[in-house]
């Protein structure tokens, strides 16, 4: 930042060399910040929207698939050292009014990303405070536990991301495994009882016709859109992704770019977006369909927790301590 402010030198450049894995290793270190919201958002959108949780949620995968994904696509090539969409500003401001507004919206992505921990730390805590074999030790201690999972998740990211990429990989593949497993569980639910379905319609026309529904998603779903914040992170940890050092092309527009890594960032930005995207119309269809309205509201057994709260009901307390875990 020295460097950058006093001197002049670009803040998007690649410095230093590391140790790169491959694409889909680094998915699951993207997938900290990206995939952990699966924890709480369905919960949000029961509480922001009620039965129009699905419409609202279908809103927000044709924003990430249509818009956030093509966009971070083109951020990978002009912004390939890691720094992201802010740094590429500094070409097109220059000089001190550049610096400022870059500043500015650094500030803005601080507090994003201690938002997003700090959610994530939250769920977590509610997650461990109403299992039923903790609850017993843990009481109603939220604020002290998030602070103690918030500690813990700035030791493993201050001692490097190269390190956590392995513990992301730990954590990430069975959590999402888990996830799948329940809300499987919750699709053959609505298909053997489709009466639970047309309660969920008939709930839908009570509000209005289609062209009111669709305006009413529309309105939700900026309450929705925090997770969208990994697209950021999946461009930040861009040095950590093997694909090639030095360009391909040595004559024309690409010259110098690391094609190799580009290519492989916009599959890690792809298949995040994917997996999600369907984790999460998912997981709205199944918890609008069969959680109780009373058990998603404040202070109900499946407010913040609305996966675990099924995996609870649907497997029983063994499964559903593994997934609060």
């Amino acid at each position: 930042m020295g460097r950058w402010s006093a001197r002049g030198e670009r803040l998007d450049r690649h410095e230093g060399t590391h140790k790169t894995h491959p694409w889909h290793k680094v998915l699951w270190l993207t997938g900290v910040d990206y995939f952990s919201t699966l924890g709480y958002q369905p919960g949000i959108a029961l509480l922001a929207a009620g039965a129009l949780s699905p419409l609202a949620t279908a809103i927000l995968v044709v924003v990430t698939l249509a818009g956030a994904l093509p966009i971070y696509a083109q951020v990978a090539r002009r912004s390939h050292a890691g720094q992201g969409s802010i740094a590429m500003l500094e070409g097109l401001l220059p000089g001190w009014t550049g610096k400022l507004m870059v500043l500015v919206l650094l500030g803005f992505a601080a507090t994003d990303f201690v938002i997003t921990m700090t959610l994530s730390a939250a769920d977590a805590a509610i997650h461990a405070i109403e299992n039923p074999l903790l609850h017993p030790y843990l009481g109603d201690a939220r604020m002290a536990l998030t602070c103690a999972l918030l500690a813990l998740l700035a030791a493993v990211f201050l001692r490097g991301f190269v390190e956590a990429i392995g513990l992301a990989m730990v954590v990430g593949l069975p959590y999402i495994a888990l996830n799948l497993v329940v809300l499987g569980r919750g699709l053959l639910e609505v298909s053997w009882h489709p009466e639970l379905l047309a309660g969920w319609r008939d709930a839908l026309t009570r509000q209005g016709d289609p062209v009111a529904l669709a305006l009413a998603a529309a309105l939700v779903f900026p309450k929705l859109a925090l997770g969208m914040s990994g697209f950021e992170t999946g461009v930040s940890v861009m040095p950590l992704i093997s694909g090639g050092q030095k360009s391909t092309t040595h004559e024309g527009a690409g010259a110098g770019l690391p094609h190799g890594r580009i290519a492989a960032t916009r599959k890690l930005l792809a298949t995040a977006a994917i997996i999600m995207s369907v984790l999460l119309l998912t997981s709205s269809v199944v918890t609008a369909i069969l959680i109780p309205q009373e058990a998603y509201q404040e202070g109900g057994p499946a407010s913040g927790r609305a996966i675990a709260w099924l995996a609870h009901h649907f497997f029983g307390g063994a499964f559903g301590s593994l997934y609060d875990l």
